[in-house]
């Protein structure tokens, strides 16, 4: 099914403060960081290629990657490219599949120099077909550095100059990232990175990607390590799942956080540099569907949590989905943004999400702009199962994207096709948005109707803003996505239900199926 793109066109009105620093990265063609910039604008003033010339574009050079000279014996396969590359002060650095950085010139696609962390050397990537998703640039204003978070589970401090390991950060340049995880160090083995580190003042700050067939329920819980950008030493680690005696322990019911695991930041992070605040994403934990081992909240999964970079205090946190069961994880940076509501200045946070809603914080307080209210949602039939009773709906800005599905939402091209959709569309549970999953076959019924699903609204790319006419973009796939659980192996399992939606999504997608887009929607905050 052809994917539902939309884009939410939301007028901001920006302080000149922050167009400034948006200017300022980027102004001079400079692409610092993954997001432009540690706001994760994404955005670039350069106005040389515009609509009247873009289809006149000719390719100027290729890269050969140096993946590709790596010995047959030492290379994994590889996926599709997913990195971005950085530009600072006239040069390209660019990160491989394999963690390898090349530095280019960015007129002629000449090569100064290569780097090879040689990870491959640590074994197998934990994922396939291999993928690593980007370097951080960091400067002292002296110092200048690359850090990369490699498939071989280390942070590596590269020099920008010479494109050799730092012999002053950890051991020769290198520090093991399996260490520094408390309890869990010996199950981490199953951690990668799902995006570069981020470095603000003396720290550098690394997610984790943490991977474990789900049906086992067995990954450790993916916690946020922060590093001197000096030295590499350990300066503190932030329990994505609090432990004994922590802040939010008490929101997984019967020591469930002794077991539970993810709970990761596997994508994109922000910072206020001068606020000294780094804005954390957060995943689903595990088990992504079946939430019977964990009851409670769950904090501080699919959550926005801001931490103090220096000391990783929490500042303030907002938990999007309570015990989520839909895979409903932040998948992308939060974008900082400086508006004007009412006539007062605020330094805010703008979080889309796959749910289609768009979370707005002040980043300073974590105080809502808009009311957000607690709204009663359906409960579980499924056994062992109790989701929450409330999930929060932003009041402002309006959804994104569709939520939730209903008979006037099927495919309808003709009589004759929409009655067969209706005709299917009785083989599943239709609801609002945080309608649950169900056993597969109860009421005859194959799934629940999920939309959007696990991959639909705002995922991994997130939204870019433009400081200059305040609007923010947000592409969002609808996606709808089957959603049921079965039995697993009894003997394979530690679980009680596994999801499972195979065919079931496909039928989804054929009853839901529709040519039309959603209609691009335009808020001015001004007014509100």
């Amino acid at each position: 099914m052809k994917k539902l793109i939309s884009a939410l066109l939301v007028a901001l009105f920006v302080s000149a403060c922050g167009q400034e620093q948006s200017e300022m990265s980027a102004a001079d063609g400079d692409w610092r960081h993954h997001g432009g910039n540690h706001r994760s604008d994404k955005y670039s003033p350069l106005d040389q290629v515009n609509g009247s010339n873009f289809a006149l574009l000719e390719v100027a050079w290729r890269y050969r990657s140096p993946d590709l000279d790596l010995p047959e014996e030492l290379a994994y396969p590889t996926g599709d490219y997913r990195a971005v590359p950085l530009v600072i002060d006239g040069v390209m650095y660019v990160n491989s599949n394999h963690g390898l950085i090349s530095a280019l010139d960015p007129v002629t696609g000449e090569e100064h120099w290569v780097f090879d962390p040689k990870s491959y050397e640590y074994g197998p990537p934990l994922f396939s077909p291999l993928q690593t998703r980007g370097i951080e640039y960091w400067t002292d204003g002296n110092i200048e550095r690359l850090f990369i978070a490699t498939a071989g589970k280390q942070l590596v401090s590269v020099d920008i100059e010479t494109g050799q390991p730092d012999p002053n950060f950890g051991d020769d340049g290198y520090v093991d990232l399996r260490q520094n995880f408390g309890r869990f160090e010996f199950e981490m083995n199953n951690i990668t990175h799902g995006a570069p580190p981020i470095a603000i003042g003396s720290t550098v700050v690394v997610g984790s990607k943490i991977y474990d067939f789900s049906m086992y329920n067995r990954s450790p819980p993916g916690h946020v390590r922060a590093y001197d950008a000096y030295t590499g030493q350990f300066k503190w680690r932030f329990n994505t799942i609090p432990q004994a005696g922590e802040f939010g322990n008490e929101t997984w019911e019967n020591d469930s956080w002794r077991v539970a695991g993810n709970t990761n930041v596997w994508t994109y992070m922000s910072a206020d540099e001068e606020a000294g605040i780094v804005s954390l994403p957060t995943s689903t934990p595990t088990n992504d569907y079946w939430g019977g081992f964990r009851l409670g909240e769950n904090l501080f999964a699919e959550s926005i949590v801001a931490l103090d970079v220096e000391t990783g205090e929490r500042i303030w946190h907002f938990q999007t989905v309570h015990h989520g069961v839909w895979d409903y994880d932040v998948a992308s940076a939060p974008n900082l943004v400086d508006i004007i509501v009412d006539g007062r200045p605020i330094k805010a946070v703008a979080q889309v999400s796959k749910t289609a809603f768009t979370y707005v914080f002040d980043r300073i307080t974590g105080e809502p702009v808009w009311p957000i209210e607690e709204r009663p949602v359906e409960p579980s039939t499924i056994p062992g199962e109790r989701l929450h009773p409330t999930q929060p709906f932003p009041t402002k800005p309006a959804p994104f994207d569709r939520q939730g599905i209903s008979e006037e939402d099927l495919i309808d091209f003709t009589p004759e096709i929409a009655a067969a959709a209706r005709e299917l569309a009785e083989e599943f549970v239709l609801g609002p948005i945080f309608t649950p999953p169900i056993v597969r076959g109860s009421n005859g019924k194959r799934s629940t109707f999920v939309v959007p699903g696990a991959g639909g609204g705002a995922n991994f790319p997130g939204a870019t803003v433009d400081p200059e006419t305040g609007i923010i973009y947000i592409p969002s796939a609808t996606r709808p996505h089957g959603m049921s659980l079965i039995p697993p192996p009894d003997d394979i399992s530690r679980l009680a239900l596994y999801h499972s939606n195979g065919s079931a999504s496909r039928a989804v997608w054929l009853a839901a199926k529709k040519t039309t887009l959603p209609t691009h929607n335009r808020y001015r905050f001004k007014h509100w």
